[in-house]
């Protein structure tokens, strides 16, 4: 077990050292713009306050602390944690100019914070990736203070037969672009093994309620595609 953690993590620092450079840009052509989409859906239900605090896990280039920051005029103070290097040092770059926003390489089964110390957790296209997903939500769960709250935006499972046929016929081309644009295939290799892999919508309800979540929901986006989780720490 501990070996097969160990490969995975291994194995996902390799491919976002890969593709850091054009990370954002993947993702826009990949989606064809839309995860911008779902991350301001993800922003727009939290809906945070001025007096709210955020801790961001794998949080990449920025994207979602941007998009909370900016949603309170840059008054919450923010964490940002990124375990690869690459991504850190240019998601950091991006949001230099936000003071109230300060970054942590660290990895989400391993969080530097004390208990009870955040109101909002987010994982955006991150817990996928991690090596133990219920050590990451056991962190999440102790990093939050009480009445804080969980969220997650992760792709999913499609609720729709021909969508889904017509998704995985078009995944099959995201390693070809991937080739073309990151000079690399295989990195989309195992982010299209990855989404096949990952739990159902109603799984990861079960996860999070193991490890302490209530009043969990959750919203499906473009049919499933990617879907939102949100637990409460009460």
């Amino acid at each position: 077990m501990k070996n097969t953690i160990q490969d995975k993590t291994v194995l996902v620092n390799s491919v976002f050292s890969k593709v850091y450079k054009k990370y954002d840009l993947m993702n826009d052509i990949m989606s064809m713009g839309i995860h911008r989409i779902w991350k301001n859906k993800l922003i727009n239900w939290m809906n945070p306050q001025k007096n709210e605090n955020l801790v961001d896990v794998a949080s990449g280039t920025g994207d979602i602390a941007k998009l909370f920051s900016k949603k309170n005029d840059n008054l919450n103070k923010i964490s940002c944690v990124e375990p690869n290097n690459e991504m850190f040092l240019i998601g950091k770059s991006n949001l230099k100019n936000l003071s109230n926003i300060k970054w942590y390489k660290a990895s989400a089964e391993k969080l530097p914070f004390k208990n009870d110390s955040y109101d909002f957790y987010t994982i955006s296209y991150g817990i996928r990736n991690v090596s133990d997903i219920n050590l990451t939500l056991k962190e999440a769960f102790r990093v939050l203070k009480p009445g804080g709250r969980f969220f997650c935006l992760e792709f999913s499972k499609i609720n729709n037969e021909i969508i889904n046929l017509l998704y995985q016929q078009y995944s099959k081309a995201i390693p070809f672009v991937g080739k073309y644009i990151v000079g690399s295939s295989q990195p989309y290799d195992y982010l299209i093994k990855s989404i096949n892999e990952f739990y159902s919508q109603d799984e990861l309800v079960d996860l999070m309620l193991n490890n302490g979540f209530s009043n969990i929901e959750y919203r499906n986006l473009s049919n499933g595609i990617s879907a939102i989780h949100s637990g409460w720490k009460i």
